[in-house]
């Protein structure tokens, strides 16, 4: 279809001239120029337009942007010499990263495509990214995005500002008239001693310098007379573009405002301006004038209010006065007359003495009654010793029978025993058992023998220290004893490698065990 739309504007080209006259409307021309329907030719140029650019960047400024209930959105990018409609389809919307709003300068990355109904051309837009101004967008995104996920933001870092402080610090400029406007504005308020450190508010050096003021600020001592650490710290800048204010988006200025130790008050740009320091701050101010009001109170306000607190204060005290003494007239007139009270008290107190007086002696005869009753219970001191001395007397008697008792059974217990015929088997039986225990014991003691081991071949190497198991002890020169199954005994000495020995010693015989006593052997 593009190749016929080419021949058909290269034919057209070489056509012959229209008649100016006219005369030759009412008659057809003969031409082999192909026709073409609306559709088809809208159809061509589509064609044509996506094959010959196929995908785009385009770097434009978006204006006119809209999204529809579907979720697309409709926005046309411009420059200085053109207009190109986009359209971005809800697909490739939720991929952006980005959300467009008019003024954003972007890179759109997509295809060229017609739209028919319209005769217009349009960009599909699958991409888009900042350019420009919209990539310094972008980097603060990203930056505030790091800093965020450090914490430097997080609400609990946040100070509160000193309700009155003694000395106010001011990083800002000493030319522009932000100085002016918050010394005017403190001076109005309430008067303070400021500190004023100037800097650069704008250019390559001004966040180096912001950020030393603020920590050269934090340095000071508080106990300095002459240049005292402030209590509260403001850092200000007039308005201006994106650019001019980008010194306070630099990460030096917003890492110094978050570890300040001073409450920061943070006064950058106009209302609708927006920088990094803003979030790093304690408090911010939409313009200079309004952080030198928050940094002190009205001092009228505070002379008025305490004034009207001092009345309040003496209102209070006279009506709770008054309140109280209310309270004790209508207390009084509810009480008794004091000499009534006396009265009655002395009465009472009559009645009881009286009553007492009766009680005691009733008392007095009661008790007496009780100890005749009890004195005639009570038996004579004589009865109850001879009652005594009768049960005395009768357990003498059982006790005597008792013992005589147990005397005559231990007699005829101890006529009934054997004893002289019992005793000795008793010992000889007991010799047979002690026999026999030392027979297995010394059966046992012969078997753990090392003789036992000399029957099987084996000889026993003694030194002068005792026997030898270990090679190593066996050194060249050392006396030794061999001793035989046999009982025999040699002497001998260990040689070197090579060396004769010399010839054995006659060995000593041991002398012979004396025989047992047969008493004792059969004793044992």
């Amino acid at each position: 279809m593009s190749a016929r739309l080419v021949a058909s504007a290269a034919m057209s080209t070489n056509s012959p001239p229209p008649d100016p006259l006219g005369l030759d409307a009412a008659m057809p021309v003969a031409t082999n120029q192909p026709e073409f329907s609306v559709g088809e030719l809208a159809r061509a140029i589509k064609g044509v337009l996506e094959g010959e650019f196929g995908r785009v960047r385009v770097r434009g400024e978006i204006t006119g942007f809209k999204r529809a209930g579907s979720g697309h959105l409709y926005f046309r990018l411009k420059d200085d010499d053109a207009v190109l409609d986009a359209v971005c389809w809800r697909g490739a919307a939720g991929r952006l990263g980005i959300a467009p709003q008019d003024g954003m300068e972007v890179i759109a990355v997509g295809k060229l495509t017609a739209y028919p109904g319209r005769s217009t051309y349009q960009m599909v837009v699958e991409r888009m990214e900042l350019a420009g101004e919209g990539a310094l967008l972008k980097l603060l995104e990203d930056r505030r995005k790091m800093l965020t996920a450090e914490g430097l933001f997080a609400a609990d870092r946040k100070r509160p500002l000193p309700f009155l402080p003694g000395v106010v610090g001011v990083v800002t400029s000493p030319t522009g008239s932000v100085i002016r406007d918050i010394l005017h504005r403190l001076r109005d308020r309430f008067p303070r001693r400021v500190l004023v450190w100037p800097v650069a508010v704008q250019g390559d050096n001004a966040a180096k310098q912001v950020t030393a003021a603020i920590q050269g600020f934090n340095a000071l001592s508080p106990d300095d007379p002459y240049l005292p650490r402030p209590d509260v710290l403001i850092v200000a800048r007039g308005g201006g573009s994106l650019e001019d204010l980008w010194a306070f988006n630099e990460e030096v200025v917003v890492r110094a405002a978050a570890a300040s130790q001073i409450p920061l008050i943070s006064a950058v740009g106009h209302e609708t301006d927006t920088t990094l320091i803003d979030h790093a701050s304690d408090r911010r101010a939409p313009t200079p004038t309004a952080a030198a009001e928050m940094a002190v109170p009205v001092l009228s306000e505070l002379l008025g209010r305490l004034g009207d607190l001092d009345r309040r204060i003496g209102t209070a005290a006279w009506r709770g006065l008054e309140e109280r003494g209310l309270r004790v007239q209508s207390a009084a007139r509810g009480l008794p007359e004091p000499v009534g009270l006396v009265e009655q008290a002395a009465q009472r107190l009559d009645e009881q003495t009286e009553r007492l007086a009766l009680s005691l002696r009733s008392v007095l005869v009661s008790a007496a009654q009780t100890v005749e009753a009890t004195a005639a219970r009570l038996r004579h001191p004589r009865e109850t010793l001879a009652l005594h001395s009768q049960t005395l007397t009768a357990q003498g008697r059982a006790l005597d029978r008792a013992i005589s008792q147990t005397t005559r059974t231990a007699e005829h217990n101890l006529q009934r025993v054997d004893a002289p015929r019992r005793l000795p088997s008793g010992i000889e039986r007991l010799l047979h058992d002690g026999e026999q225990r030392l027979g297995h014991a010394s059966a046992l003691l012969d078997s753990y023998s090392y003789e036992r081991v000399l029957d099987r071949g084996f000889v026993l190497v003694r030194g002068p220290d005792g026997p030898i198991t270990n090679a190593a002890a066996a050194i060249p020169g050392l006396d030794i004893t061999l001793q035989f199954q046999a009982g025999e005994t040699r002497y001998a000495t260990i040689h070197g490698e090579g060396a004769t020995p010399p010839p054995p010693k006659p060995a000593k015989r041991s002398p012979k065990a004396k025989p047992l006593d047969a008493r004792q052997r059969r004793l044992l």
